[in-house]
């Protein structure tokens, strides 16, 4: 079952499901809109092979910036946003996100991202360039969140590597 707004204000009421910060037109007909924040990274080309169990190697694949105003998505590059909003999800729900129309519609894509029943922290987003360049500010809403109840509470809600990520954060080992 996909809830609605009434349905996600009253989990956010209840203090269920925590959105923070919430704006006044966070919460859409069914789901919330959540916005770009305020760190990105961008992947660093290069022809090195990386060893996906080598943390000093991932780490070698981003260049991390802060983002003060508006910025470029070029076409077909590659980036992590950390969405602006921190989420705690109670541990019946599940969120799904997509890009907002406007986005698609200019040829930006992203890959599914879930939200996991129990998951706390801030979403990073890899975001797939279209093939014109993008010029993107903090705080545009970027990302539909879409949450779908479980048919009873998750006995072991996600506690996985990205559990009270921080920041926008890379691959982990």
């Amino acid at each position: 079952m996909i809830l609605g707004n009434k349905d996600i204000t009253e989990y956010v009421d209840s203090g269920r499901l925590v959105i923070s910060p919430l704006s006044e037109d966070t919460i859409r007909e069914n789901g919330v809109d959540l916005r770009i924040g305020d760190e990105m990274m961008r992947f660093v080309h290069s022809e090195e092979e990386v060893d996906v169990n080598d943390k000093d190697a991932l780490e070698r694949l981003y260049r991390r910036e802060k983002i003060n105003g508006p910025f470029i998505i070029n076409p077909n590059e590659r980036v992590l946003v950390k969405m602006k909003e921190h989420i705690k999800m109670p541990n019946d729900l599940v969120g799904f996100s997509n890009i907002r129309s406007t986005f698609a519609r200019l040829g930006v894509i992203i890959p599914p991202t879930i939200a996991d029943a129990g998951f706390e922290g801030d979403l990073t987003i890899l975001i797939v360039g279209g093939s014109v360049p993008i010029k993107v500010t903090p705080g545009t809403r970027f990302l539909h969140l879409i949450f779908s109840k479980t048919k009873s509470e998750v006995t072991k809600p996600y506690s996985g590597k990205y559990q009270k990520s921080g920041g926008v954060t890379g691959a982990k080992v």
